[in-house]
């Protein structure tokens, strides 16, 4: 009986997938895995940081795990890995046929695994997801790249992808899990919950009992549609997990200071530096990561928060690398919260030794431009030509993929001699060859002698970490050749240009490390022949090849610069992290933009860069509207007008007219296409009269929230097809003065582009009005206006975000405003203090 219950609950399983929150499965699905349509624009979204100043806003302020999922993911990695070189290793000692064949057979299934989850339940989980972070934090959502579908496919995507042996890293897609996370957090969701209330239903659907279950609480779940794929859970668990979610239509008060793009924003900042700081264990670089990389703009009160999420998150990876100390982790081992430790290293270098520095430097920035520009080749030609084929294909090459990767890194160490041992130093605690399936350098692979290693093995035949650490390891000169590093160098780097951009969870971070410190050890090969000093590490200079290439490819600095000291734990390297990073980057700016820019660039996602276009300095703000023709509401609109002009454009945001007693029009606010789409769905505030509620504008009671007209993160919310409106409902009126912006940003018409651009990026906008120059002045503000001096007695203070009024100073402020309506003359001639 158990049997004819299975085939139900693996459909049952793929109908709980179908409820996750996802994003319009169609158009993600139709393009390129992670690459957003350029054309229409359809794919994305801006956001409004603008705070919304509307009377709903005004009355109801009138009343006012990170850490844990990167752990989870190394330790996953590690162990799928240990398991693979462990099987691979005891099944060579017969024979090596059959360990290729199930070295490469374990690599696949892996790697299936990764490409399935993301072309079939979370297609948006692809790539490392920090262009389109960078994009958001920017003032664009890309649909469906935070929804708890995506953090699991990032998840257990990365856990195949990594642990199946491509040639690309986790620490990418853990900046995304990070920002998945704070964001789904801020919703009032509880990720873990979720997940396992659909686990819970495919249970439901398999064992019988609980089918039985199910069925007596049929009745009880009825009237909670939301809440009946939880069988097993009870109702009022369901109701406090999925308290803030807007799609499940619950609140949960302690949620709705989240309810704003702003302070998502600021959620998915911190956790973007969280993601960092868990996956390099650098939670200083983390904070600098956020600041420097992916956001667009900065507020002070944001970074003790950023800097407290990262703290959090050391001490809880911390507290799991102590956890792990016990062997309760498999392979991982014990693990350790510095990744690469080089304390042990170069203890001191010359002025001589410069020159060989700033030319690793002059290398990583070719080489990282060059992998920025085949990548965006290939990715380009992806798209045009292979991804369009559908879902199949890219399960296809992604397996083809990973075959070749393992027949390279299995097959080329076949093909390499072994090396005797060099005479073992007992300080060092470095043992040659090293056992089978242990973890360190020299490895005996495919050695007719006891006591010869592969050093092409050691590096290709290895983890990702692991190959890593023994590139940064020092006290081992000569351990590898030149032909090895080279070889190594040329087939690695073309690995990773043909696998990026495939359909799974990729980074960049660690294959950029493993190139840039081959050559960084090419290098320092070079320089302790050349210059003969005992004190030189070839391991330096690895470490400073590895920040080189990241360099010249992702264009960091200050925040590189502090993730490579912290993940080394030698200080002494920060001056030349320093000097080889400045060199990379400037010979990569001479070429093209990051990797990331590039990317977001391809993906179609309209990022504003820090600098204004250099034509912008000749063009006003009146240029930049064209000759489009505004689209306007009245103050009281009938409900037909508001439906019909929804209808015929896609604008967001629409200036808001009201006339004077003489008849003048006036500007009077803004209001969202979002909050219209609320109002036409509520109904309740249609009214039968076509004049004002109240003259005064908002006097009357509100029936909404600010809650209520939050479009829930990263997906469309309300559209236009959902509204469902009778013919009576047609002939209603809407007064819009309660729910518009009444204080939108305004520029005078000739007014430079550049300065618009300037202010755009700086204060996140997301409309601007343009209008023509004032005819006269009301007041002017000055700093000094702006400073409240705590000596002074100040009776009457009243706050409300963009003004401050002062009782005591308004006979001063009166004073000042009547000089307007002189001669401009006389107000020069006055004495005043210079403001």
């Amino acid at each position: 009986m158990l049997a004819n219950h299975f085939p139900n609950g693996i459909e049952t399983g793929r109908l709980a997938w179908s409820q996750i929150p996802d994003s319009d499965e169609s158009q993600l699905l139709d393009d390129t895995v992670g690459i957003l349509k350029k054309s229409d624009g359809g794919g994305v979204e801006s956001l409004d940081y603008e705070v919304i100043e509307n009377f709903a806003y005004r009355e109801e302020q009138a009343q006012r795990g990170t850490g844990l999922a990167a752990v989870f993911i190394n330790i996953a990695v590690e162990n799928f890995a240990g398991w693979k070189f462990s099987m691979t290793f005891d099944i060579i000692q017969k024979s090596y046929i059959a360990g290729f064949f199930v070295y490469v057979l374990i690599n696949l299934a892996l790697v299936y695994s990764s490409v399935y989850i993301i072309t079939q339940f979370a297609p948006a989980a692809a790539g490392s997801g920090i262009p389109e972070i960078k994009g958001y934090l920017n003032g664009v959502d890309t649909h469906g790249i935070l929804l708890f579908r995506t953090l699991i496919g990032k998840i257990f995507g990365s856990i195949g992808s990594v642990g199946g042996g491509l040639a690309l890293g986790k620490e990418g897609p853990l900046v995304h899990t990070g920002a998945c996370i704070a964001s789904l957090l801020g919703q009032g969701h509880l990720a873990v919950a979720i997940f396992a209330a659909k686990v819970a239903k495919i249970v439901v659907g398999v064992a019988i009992f609980a089918a039985k279950i199910a069925k007596n609480w049929q009745s009880e779940l009825a009237n909670h549609t939301d809440c009946r794929f939880i069988a097993s859970v009870p109702l009022k668990l369901c109701l406090l997990f999925l308290g803030g979610s807007t799609k499940y239509h619950l609140n949960s008060r302690w949620f709705q200071v989240f309810k704003s793009d702003r302070d998502r924003r600021d959620l998915v900042t911190c956790g973007c530096a969280a993601g960092v700081a868990a996956a390099f264990r650098a939670p200083v670089g983390g904070v600098l990561f956020a600041l420097e990389e992916v956001t667009s703009w900065w507020r002070s009160q944001l970074m003790w928060r950023v800097f407290f999420t990262s703290a959090v998150v050391a001490v809880v990876v911390r507290a799991a690398m102590g956890w792990c100390k016990s062997g309760k982790c498999g392979h991982f081992g014990s693990g350790g919260f510095i990744i690469w430790d080089i304390s042990d290293g170069q203890e001191d270098y010359s002025f001589a030794e410069l020159f060989p520095m700033a030319i690793i430097g002059v290398i990583g920035g070719l080489l990282g431009a060059l992998f920025n520009q085949l990548t965006l080749y290939i990715t380009t030609w992806r798209r045009n030509h292979l991804h369009k084929k559908g879902n199949r294909v890219k399960i296809i090459e992604a397996c083809l993929v990973s075959i070749l990767t393992s027949s390279i890194s299995f097959g080329l160490p076949l093909l390499k001699k072994c090396s005797p041992c060099p005479d073992s130093d007992p300080a060092s605690g470095i043992e040659c060859p090293r056992p089978p399936g242990m973890y360190g350098n020299y490895v005996n692979f495919f050695c007719s002698k006891d006591k010869e290693y592969n050093d092409l093995a050691t590096i290709f035949f290895n983890t990702q970490d692991d190959a890593i650490r023994n590139l940064f390891s020092a006290k081992t000169i000569n351990e590898y050749s030149s032909q090895s590093l080279l070889t190594f160098l040329v087939m690695f780097y073309a690995l990773a240009v043909v696998t990026f951009g495939t359909a799974v969870p990729a980074g960049q971070f660690v294959p950029g490390i493993m190139i840039g410190s081959t050559y960084g050890r090419l290098v320092g090969m070079f320089v302790v022949k050349y210059y003969r000093k005992l004190n030189i590490e070839e391991g330096t200079y690895a470490l400073l090849g590895a920040a080189s290439f990241l360099g010249g490819s992702m264009r960091m600095t200050v925040s590189l610069c502090v993730i490579m000291v912290e993940i080394s734990n030698n200080l002494k390297f920060l001056p030349l992290i320093m000097l080889v990073l400045l060199i990379s980057k400037a010979v990569g700016d001479a070429f093209n933009e990051g990797i990331y820019e590039e990317q977001a660039q391809l993906r179609g996602i309209p990022l504003l860069e820090s600098r204004p276009k250099y034509e912008m300095r000749n063009m006003t703000a009146k240029e930049a509207c064209g000759s489009g023709r505004v689209v306007s509401f009245p103050r009281v609109v009938k409900v037909s007008d508001v439906l019909s002009i929804l209808r015929s454009n896609k604008h967001n945001g629409f200036p808001v007219i009201d006339h004077t007693r003489s008849g003048e029009p006036l500007v009077i606010g803004l209001v969202l296409r979002s909050h219209l789409l609320v109002i036409l769905q509520s109904k309740v505030d249609f009214q039968h009269s076509p004049l004002p509620s109240d003259s005064r504008g908002g006097g009357r009671s509100i029936r909404h929230d600010s809650s209520e007209f939050a479009k829930p993160v990263s997906s469309k919310g309300i559209r236009i097809d959902d509204i469902h409106l009778s013919s009576d409902d047609l002939e209603m009126y809407i007064d819009l003065a309660p729910f518009l912006n009444p204080s939108p940003y305004i520029v005078p018409e000739d007014m430079s582009l550049t300065k618009v651009y300037n202010l755009f990026r700086q204060l996140g906008l997301r409309h601007l009005f343009v209008v023509p120059r004032p005819s006269r002045v009301l007041g002017l503000i000055t700093r000094k206006d702006l400073l409240i001096e705590d000596k002074e007695n100040v009776n009457t203070l009243e706050l409300q975000s963009t003004s401050v009024r002062i009782g005591h100073q308004s006979k001063r402020l009166t004073t000042r405003n009547a000089d307007v309506e002189r001669p401009l003359l006389n107000g020069l001639l006055q004495n005043q203090i210079p403001d």
